[in-house]
């Protein structure tokens, strides 16, 4: 890629603040809606680096996009800034410690996620201005990824309908172009009403709303093999009804997280998954009450930019770790058994490696291996916006998704290192869009191309709001 250096000297510019950034982040781990502190740093941040900032996207808190440029199209940068339940932990560390009750941690990396798409919004605004390029550069701050699909909410609200293209990163082992492969997926409640009563003395007036969400659950374990291979049903008891064994429960109330590798398959899947939970409650006599959480669709890959990023990445060569670096993520190795590791590599299509605790080169383009598909809001703005995405080695090969292990090394020198790394690529993607005309008009016919076979219909009802947290208070 020629004349990749000017854009990431400014990515260089920016570093050290933008660092700074992710460690703070990584220091007020915050949760589904509740960002405030974390978006309240993109927001300063966002103001001291010039660009034009609009708070409380789609009516979210903590949702804020900054702008810069002129004319031109509109390339989004996507960030993230939201932690996991349970999951504190202290930085730097290579053995399990206490978990602070209630606490959170950066277990997904989103801490980085969120400081690197900033990082390459700065550099390229500044390249932008620097050569009077025509074109306007937005980052997004998106909450709530972590299950709450914030992404698919502002897609809904139009928050993305004049994005020309959309660019974004996740932490990882392996650095490679996202295979644009994730799972559809709702989350679902339901909602058990029954009747309670004295289970010794009066069973007979019962009507138990545990016994319909056990029967509901019993249901779903015989559907799972009439499903797709690569469908998936988890679930979580939100109230079981009690503490009380000689109480028959009134109330009872479950979670089920639904996917499927298509949107359609997963709106299949979810009328038969509430077929059960009406039966259940029609066996036990009782009442359910069945909404919608959240939801998300399957990603929509976009090859013209998949191919245009890792152009970017061969110019940049792989993440430049160093001994320290390597020693930390062996004795973060030492934690994890032989299967984690292996499963990165099953993962790529790559033959495991002994004696690699990092990943300092980039997996090869046509690389496939083995399917281990989650689920993300990022989907979403693939269907409205040709979309790209990196996956950049920030920890240690084999460490766990969500694990207290990413937490330890999201302050790593080695995280820092990916974290930078990112930047350069997805400014690098970005600057070859602004440039080069005919590749964001790939893009958009590639985009067009796949939505004629399937068009994009919003996972989540019209009706249904993100639930969204209070702001804490001043004491908090």
């Amino acid at each position: 890629m020629q004349n990749a250096e000017p854009i990431w000297e400014h990515v260089e510019a920016h570093k050290k603040d933008l660092t700074e950034l992710s460690d703070r982040v990584w220091g007020m781990p915050e949760t589904l809606y509740a960002e405030y502190r974390s978006c309240a740093e993109h927001v300063a941040t966002l103001r001291a680096k010039g660009f034009t900032v609009t708070e409380e996207l789609a009516g979210i808190p903590t949702a804020v996009m900054g702008e810069a440029g002129e004319g031109g199209p509109v390339i989004a940068i996507l960030g993230e800034y939201d932690a996991l339940p349970g999951l504190s932990q202290e930085a730097n560390i290579a053995e399990p410690r206490p978990v602070v009750p209630g606490g959170n941690g950066h277990g997904c990396g989103h801490n980085l996620l969120g400081s690197a798409a900033l990082l390459a919004a700065c550099a390229l605004k500044d390249w932008l201005a620097e050569t009077g390029t025509p074109g306007r550069v937005r980052y997004y701050g998106c909450p709530a990824e972590e299950g709450g699909a914030a992404k698919a909410f502002m897609v809904r609200d139009g928050a993305f309908a004049d994005v020309d293209a959309a660019i974004t990163w996740h932490p990882a082992a392996m650095t490679r172009v996202d295979e644009a492969e994730s799972l559809a997926n709702t989350r679902m409640d339901f909602e058990f009403t029954g009747r309670s009563s004295h289970a010794a003395a009066a069973p007979h007036l019962g009507r138990s709303a545990l016994d319909a969400a056990e029967l509901m659950n019993v249901g779903v374990q015989y559907l799972r093999e009439h499903i797709p291979q690569d469908s998936r049903i988890h679930y979580a008891y939100l109230d079981a009804g009690g503490t009380a064994p000689n109480v028959v429960q009134g109330k009872a109330k479950t979670r089920y997280a639904i996917r499927s590798t298509t949107l359609s398959g997963m709106f299949a899947l979810n009328e038969r998954v509430q077929k059960i939970a009406r039966g259940a409650a029609m066996m036990t006599d009782t009442e359910v009450k069945i909404s919608v959480m959240s939801a998300v669709s399957n990603m929509l890959g976009n090859t013209p930019l998949e191919q245009a990023m890792f152009t970017a990445m061969q110019a940049l060569g792989g993440v430049e770790f160093d001994d320290a670096d390597r020693e930390y993520a062996a004795a973060i190795q030492a934690t994890l058994s032989a299967e984690d590791i292996a499963s990165n590599y099953r993962s790529t299509g790559l033959e495991p490696r002994e004696g690699e605790p990092l990943c300092d080169y980039i997996v090869p383009f046509d690389a496939r291996g083995e399917k281990m598909m989650g689920s993300t809001d990022v989907a979403d703005v693939s269907w409205v916006v040709p979309t790209v995405q990196a996956r950049v080695a920030t920890h240690a090969i084999g460490t766990p998704g969500h694990s207290w292990q990413i937490t330890a090394q999201g302050k790593a020198p080695a995280a820092h290192k990916g974290m930078t790394y990112a930047a350069k690529v997805m400014a690098a993607t970005a600057r070859m869009l602004y440039a080069d005309e005919t590749l964001l008009a790939r893009a958009r016919k590639d985009h067009q191309d796949r939505l004629a076979r399937e068009p994009y219909i919003c996972p989540i009802p019209e009706d249904v709001r993100p639930p969204l947290q209070p702001r804490p208070t001043a004491t908090e």
